[in-house]
Formats: structure tokens, C-alpha cells, sequence
């Protein structure tokens, strides 16, 4: 007999439908001695499945047939791993032998990989497992309670959270109903982006570091923090999605989805309600960062999608990792190709750095003195490469908070709250700029030629900019960062020209371009 049941596989973040094919009866052809044949391109963790499936069918009082199996993964072209195909496996060799009635079997998408008593465990993407399901017009999807709610995100789809083989096989025999799993997605996403467990107000003193990433966050702008140790740095850039615009649904439904590509969504979660914040310690690999392997997988740059990614003391990572860096900053987005697939991964977020000015730490502190040897600071700061630096917006010079600001109780700091209104009134000016601008969301993505058109200055600005170009040594390529980091300061003080002091402000974060800086 033959049956037909119908799972998933992940490949990027969309997940592709996969037709089980169990066909029980005849004989071996070729006199072959194993009953039991997979074909369909299946991995080593997928053909091992068969073991699991007899031992699970076993304990739930189930009999593994003792005919000739063989089952089919269509299409068959397509390599298929992981152990999530047990489920649908298993009902297809009960229905192929008549222990569970068909009829209604092939209405359902199902997944999950099978422990030896016949429970489910979970599986990684359920949420693009989900999309799919819904989109192929699936009656329902039938997957570990782990992932219930996970995949529940989706409406118009019936999702049953399960916890063994024994509840689908009742299911389908009619002897048992399932409980729909049903998640309320609009109010439990509002409830929760309120919530952070860091504020800017804890941060005492700073006020132009704080100053200097409300203009970051204001403009999407790419940023880097350089100071000495204890500084602070670290502390204010954990503080940075409290002050960026909260995620939108269908950017936390995209966010949620490379999470859960990558198995790090928690059990029994459902959306990500906050904007990601990455922190990779500066050993990673280049792989581990942008994503890849055998098997490709979303990397740093992606799980920061829409948030942030913070490398802290950037000029310890090794360079052949930053510079993998480059092409999907400005792309917004990262390709891993194979021999037999190419997938694309999104990888928009916002990059805030810190390092030490020094391999001391101490260079230009104004208390302690560097011992630092000559031409070291300059070695140190070329560990950073000029087309890195080019991406990087925002220099910020991170000065050590005194003991009177760190001991002052009395003084309120404002919190986070109140610096992100001003940001979304900022957003909300460059979202009317942009409107005709398909892509560009804000001022740090704009062009070269669309940066002469808004950032355009009057006769002193011109004149502002030339002397500092040529006073401070400032290199050719601080030019258009200038002109967006001002045009930011501009929407934030709801001003239609760029002026002096916006200008000037700009200017004064461009350290790092200058010739002089590490002496």
C-alpha cells in the first residue's frame, strides 16, 4: 500500500515542503536483504531514523511492519538532513500497513523528530515551517508542543502542539482530538516590547557619548566608541536598542524566523519583541560570523538583523573576519553559495564597535599616562582597515565618568523612553523623505549622488567644511559621513537646513580620519 505524507525542510529562512512516500509490500528488488530502504537524497541522521521510528512504534503498542519499506523523500534532487522527518515517517508506515486510517492523513503537514518511547522533540524553524503550511493551504501542521506557540504565530492555520507519537496515531483514528494551540500575536507582541532590563538613565555622566548614539540610532548610523578601560563603553552600548524605534510586526516576524533557523529561539516562545542585540566574543570565526558551513546557517550578522551587532575591542578580531564584513553592510543582506544551493540570509543591523585607543588603554587619558612605545598606537589602529572605517559613521571619544558624577544620587538622567521619542520623530522625517526611495529608510543609507541633494549646505557650511578638512587633516572620505551624521542632528532638532552647529557637530565625530590622531 501506498501513502503519501507531507513534511519540511529549511533551507535559508524559508522552509521548502517535503512528500514522505511509504510504500509497504512486494519485494526487494535485487535480492536485497534490508527491509527497509530511504532514497531521496537523506543524510546519515535521517536514514538512522528508521531505528528511532521502529523503537518509538514499538513503545506506543504500535507494530513495526515486518514488510518491505521503502520510502521516498520528494524531491528527490534535494539533500535532506536532521532528524525532523521521524513523524511523518512513522504515520506513513502505520497508515501504509493499516494501523491508522489515511483519509484525512495527507491534509496535514507534520515534523518532529521521534525519542525511542515515541515522544517528540523539537525542531528548528517552525515559524518558516509554519509560513509555508499556511501558504500551501495545509489543513493544519502538527509539530512538538515546544514549537506550538512558536508556530501558532500564523494565522489561519490550525497548529497542534503534541507531546507523543500515541496522540497523532489517536488523532487520525479518530479515538482522540487535539488542542489547537492559539496565540493572541498582536497583544502578546505589544506586552512585551515594553520591557527592558537596562535604561540609559543608569549610565551617569556621558552625556555627549549618549548625545553621540541618540544620533546613531536617529540616523541608523554605524558607530564606534574609543576610550580606555573601565570607560564605560560596553554599559552604553547594551543600552542601544532601548533607544531604537520598537519592531515593527512584520520586522519581528522576519527576525523571529532567523532565530528559529538557528535553534536559538527559547522553548515555548513566540516572537522576538525586542530589537537584537549581538555581542560575538572577538575569537569568532569568519564563518561563524556571516554564517555558512556544510549545512549553510545564519551567522552573527544575520541574528543582528534588525538590531544591533556590537564587537567590542575591535582591533582584536582577527582582520580576515572584519573584512567578511564589508559586502553585507552595504548590501544589507549575505549569499552563501554551495555546489547544490544558494542561500540568502538578511543581515541589516546597526554596527556599534569599541576599542581601547591603545594596547594600554591609556593614550590621551587625561589622569594616566600611556607606556605604549612609538609608532605602537598607529600599529594598533591599522589593525582596523580604511574600508571598514569608511562604513563607520560616528567616531565617539569615550571619556573616564568622575567620582563626583558616579557618587551624585540627586541627579536624574533621562531614560531611554524619552531619547527614543525624539528618534521616532527624527524617523519619522527621513521615512517622508524617503518615501520614493525604495530601500532607504534612513539618512546612514543614502547614496552619493541622493547625499548632494538632501545634505545640501549654504556658502558658510561650505566654507566650515573646507577649513576642517584642511585644519584637521581630515581624509577624503569623512566628506559624505560629515554631510549624513549632520543632516541627523538636523531632523533631530526638526530642522528643514542643515546649519553651523549641526555641522560642526558632525565634524568633531570624525576622530579617527584624522592624520594626526595617533600622532
Amino acid at each position: 500500500m501506498l501513502v503519501k505524507t507531507y513534511s519540511s525542510a529549511v533551507q535559508g529562512v524559508d522552509a521548502r515542503t517535503i512528500t514522505v512516500e511509504v510504500n509497504a509490500g512486494g519485494q526487494p528488488a535485487g535480492g536485497v536483504n534490508n527491509f527497509y530502504q530511504m532514497v531521496g537524497l537523506p543524510d546519515k541522521a535521517v536514514s538512522e531514523g528508521f531505528r528511532r521510528i521502529e523503537a518509538a512504534i514499538t513503545n506506543v503498542k504500535k507494530n513495526m511492519p515486518r514488510l518491505y519499506l521503502i520510502v521516498n523523500l520528494a524531491p528527490a534532487d534535494i539533500r535532506k538532513e536532521g532528524s525532523s522527518f521521524d513523524l511523518p515517517i512513522a504515520m506513513g508506515i502505520l497508515a501504509a500497513s493499516n494501523q491508522v486510517k489515511s483519509e484525512e492523513i495527507g491534509k496535514y503537514l507534520m515534523i518532529g523528530e521521534l525519542s525511542l518511547d515515541g515522544g517528540l522533540r523539537p525542531v528548528k524553524g517552525a515559524l518558516s515551517i509554519a509560513i509555508q503550511a499556511r501558504k500551501e493551504k495545509y489543513k493544519g501542521l502538527i509539530i512538538s508542543h515546544q514549537n506550538a506557540r512558536e508556530a501558532a504565530i500564523v494565522n489561519d492555520l490550525e497548529v497542534y502542539g503534541v507531546e507523543n507519537l500515541r496522540e497523532v496515531i489517536d488523532y487520525f483514528n479518530g479515538e482522540k482530538e487535539l488542542k489547537q494551540t492559539i496565540v493572541e500575536t498582536r497583544e502578546e507582541f505589544a506586552g512585551n516590547q515594553e520591557y527592558f532590563d537596562v535604561d540609559f538613565s543608569d549610565v551617569k555622566g556621558q552625556e555627549n557619548i549618549k548625545r553621540a548614539l541618540e544620533i546613531a540610532a536617529a540616523g541608523g548610523h554605524n558607530a564606534i566608541l574609543i576610550g580606555p578601560p573601565g570607560a564605560g563603553k560596553t554599559m552604553l552600548a547594551r543600552r542601544m536598542p532601548t533607544v531604537l524605534p520598537q519592531l515593527s510586526l512584520m520586522e519581528a516576524l522576519e527576525t523571529t524566523k532567523i532565530h528559529s533557523v538557528a535553534g536559538k529561539l527559547a522553548e515555548n516562545s513566540s516572537l522576538v519583541a525586542h530589537r537584537p542585540f549581538r555581542a560575538p566574543h572577538h575569537t569568532i570565526s569568519d564563518v561563524a560570523l556571516v554564517g555558512g558551513g556544510g549545512n549553510p546557517m545564519p551567522g552573527e550578522i544575520s541574528l543582528a538583523h534588525n538590531g544591533v551587532l556590537f564587537l567590542d575591542e575591535l582591533p582584536e578580531f582577527k582582520r580576515s573576519v572584519l573584512e567578511v564584513m564589508r559586502q553585507p553592510m552595504e548590501e544589507r543582506r549575505v549569499t552563501i553559495s554551495r555546489a547544490r544551493l544558494s542561500v540568502d540570509y538578511p543581515a541589516n543591523f546597526m554596527l556599534i564597535a569599541s576599542m581601547n585607543p591603545c594596547p594600554c588603554g591609556y593614550y590621551n587619558h587625561p589622569t594616566k599616562d600611556c607606556v605604549c612605545g612609538p609608532g605602537v598606537v598607529k600599529r594598533y589602529l591599522n589593525k582596523i582597515s580604511g574600508p571598514l572605517l569608511d562604513r563607520i559613521d560616528l567616531h565617539v571619544e569615550v571619556t573616564p565618568v568622575s567620582y563626583d558624577q558616579l557618587t551624585d544620587t540627586e541627579k536624574e538622567y533621562e531614560n531611554s523612553e524619552v531619547i527614543r521619542n525624539r528618534v521616532l520623530q527624527a524617523r519619522q522625517i527621513q521615512a517622508e523623505r524617503f518615501k520614493e526611495y525604495p530601500g532607504v529608510y534612513a539618512n546612514a543609507q543614502m547614496p552619493g549622488r541622493m547625499v548632494r541633494e538632501v545634505c545640501a549646505l549654504e556658502k558658510p557650511g561650505l566654507l566650515l567644511l573646507k577649513t576642517a578638512m584642511k585644519k584637521l587633516q581630515l581624509s577624503a572620505r569623512a566628506y559624505d559621513r560629515i554631510l549624513k551624521v549632520a543632516r541627523t542632528a538636523a531632523d533631530l532638532a526638526g530642522s528643514k537646513d542643515i546649519t553651523i552647529e549641526h555641522l560642526a557637530e558632525a565634524i568633531q565625530y570624525r576622530s579617527l580620519d584624522r592624520d594626526n590622531w595617533a600622532g
